[in-house]
């Protein structure tokens, strides 16, 4: 996955997302939820330690995602997002 502020200027044409979507999930394919989370966690952490990630950024990354997952994924999710910010 490229780091968070990359999204931020992403086209926000639906096919051109769609596209960036598929190419992060292939990346992870196989791969279980646990480690996904600590993988979008940690880099979450280095922006936020560098001044790289903004609140702002990880809201936008939160809404572009949690649209794909189930109600229990969304929320946690949402939690590790609300933990991001608190940094």
């Amino acid at each position: 996955m490229r780091d968070f502020a990359s999204y931020e200027n992403e086209p926000k044409d639906t096919q051109a997302w769609m596209d960036e979507a598929n190419a992060v999930a292939a990346q992870y394919a196989g791969k279980g939820e646990n480690e996904i989370l600590r993988a979008i966690y940690a880099r979450a952490v280095e922006g936020k330690r560098n001044g790289t990630l903004t609140n702002e950024q990880i809201d936008e990354f939160y809404a572009r995602f949690s649209s794909m997952l189930d109600g229990a994924k969304k929320k946690r999710l949402k939690k590790l997002v609300e933990e991001l910010k608190r940094m």
